[in-house]
């Protein structure tokens, strides 16, 4: 086996083959400590066939026998998810000892590169944008959270990492939503999150997951999973995303006066599975406070249907949000056909994504700009040779 050059996993050139298949690991797609690995790589046939391009995700943050069970467990759920709007799993694969989640692969970007792309350029992502990305995105999260096992007993799965660096934007239009890695479900068997570890992106989290281990109640076993959690929660990081897009920066960032002398504060000892730019206990002491008045200050620029979205999917009270994600995407898309002439939709996404990313690849923009995804603005002089022509 090939050293690794960085833990997190190995560098363009490694290859290795297992059960019917070649990999070869073109290059690094993501490597930020705030997010998983991601490897791009083609995965070729050991006898005839096409090569595809896929992703691999090394399952690098457990060790042993725990990191191969965290990959079965997300092969698992996603095998049970089969929806346009959903990345596919393909399976795993260990190579040695390092176990490997592959993934179809879109082409195009993450939605955290292309508003990046969007702030260095000076440019806006429009209203109509933001409205796609979200409905397409609930669309996802509504057959998720109604999804059944293979036997028909409902999985009550809750995504808990919806975020910028979880939905993919292709260069088609289309969006996915990727990694349910930090999944919450009742399948049978699955390892429990070990005790003060909060799984999933802390900077989208929902209140009531914190609420959990500021005032647990009875017979509660992880503080970070409270009773009833359910696919309101995602329906609130949905809709901090969708600020954020209409806003163009972190709708919780930066803080004013409201987070500065709190009553409450949450408390330090708790650890996010992941590092965050910001600490955890001021990510969670910001989101436990962005009440109603402050959603309304931050969207009152917005136009009025986009306010009330976002109003009601970032109530405090998860009984106050939209009932289901269909809800949201419904009203979304009603805003969608509200506009002059026809619906914005995946040709329009196409092109403004577009758009933007080619004026943000002007190189003298870039010295000075660190991207979180490799490769999109623009690739790299010396990997442009790299990905292998011809592959799908």
């Amino acid at each position: 086996m090939s050293e690794s050059k960085k833990p997190g996993g190995p560098g363009p050139g490694k290859s290795f083959a297992v059960g019917d298949f070649r990999y070869a690991i073109v290059r690094c797609l993501v490597e930020h400590p705030d997010y998983d690995t991601l490897l791009l790589a083609t995965r070729e046939p050991l006898q005839d066939g096409p090569v595809k391009l896929v992703v691999l995700k090394p399952i690098v943050m457990e060790p042993g026998r725990e990191a191969r069970h965290r990959a079965l467990e997300e092969v698992s759920l996603s095998k049970s998810l089969r929806h346009p709007n959903i990345a596919t799993v393909y399976g795993y694969v260990v190579d040695g000892e390092l176990p490997y989640i592959v993934m179809e692969h879109l082409r195009g970007c993450f939605l955290l590169t292309l508003m990046d792309a969007a702030w260095l350029v000076g440019r806006k992502l429009s209203p109509d944008f933001a409205a796609y990305v979200a409905a397409e995105v609930a669309d996802a999260l509504d057959y998720a959270h109604r999804c059944e096992d293979e036997d028909g007993n409902p999985l009550k799965l809750v995504h808990r990492a919806v975020g910028p660096m979880r939905i993919r934007l292709g260069d088609n239009g289309r969006v996915k939503l990727t990694n349910f890695g930090a999944a919450y479900s009742e399948l049978l068997g699955r390892i429990p999150t070990r005790r003060g570890l909060l799984r999933g992106d802390p900077a989208y989290i929902a209140p009531e997951i914190l609420l959990g281990f500021l005032k647990p109640k009875a017979r509660q076993r992880d503080p970070l999973t409270p009773h009833r959690l359910d696919g309101r929660a995602d329906i609130f990081s949905l809709g901090l995303v969708l600020l954020e897009m209409l806003l163009s920066r972190y709708p919780l960032d930066p803080p004013d006066r409201l987070w500065e002398d709190l009553d409450e504060r949450f408390p330090p000892e708790v650890r996010a599975e992941r590092s965050s730019l910001l600490p955890l206990e001021t990510l969670a002491n910001r989101v436990l406070h962005f009440g109603p008045e402050e959603v309304e200050h931050a969207a009152k620029d917005l136009p009025a249907a986009l306010q009330k979205i976002v109003a009601r999917a970032l109530r405090q009270n998860p009984a106050d949000r939209y009932p289901s994600a269909d809800d949201m995407r419904y009203d979304l898309r009603d805003f969608l056909h509200a506009r002059q002439g026809r619906p914005y939709g995946a040709k329009d996404a196409e092109a403004e994504l577009s758009d933007i990313l080619k004026e943000a690849s002007d190189l003298r923009k870039l010295t000075a700009h660190p991207d979180v995804e490799k490769g999109v603005l623009p690739l790299p002089p010396d990997l442009k040779g790299d990905e292998p022509g011809g592959v799908h």
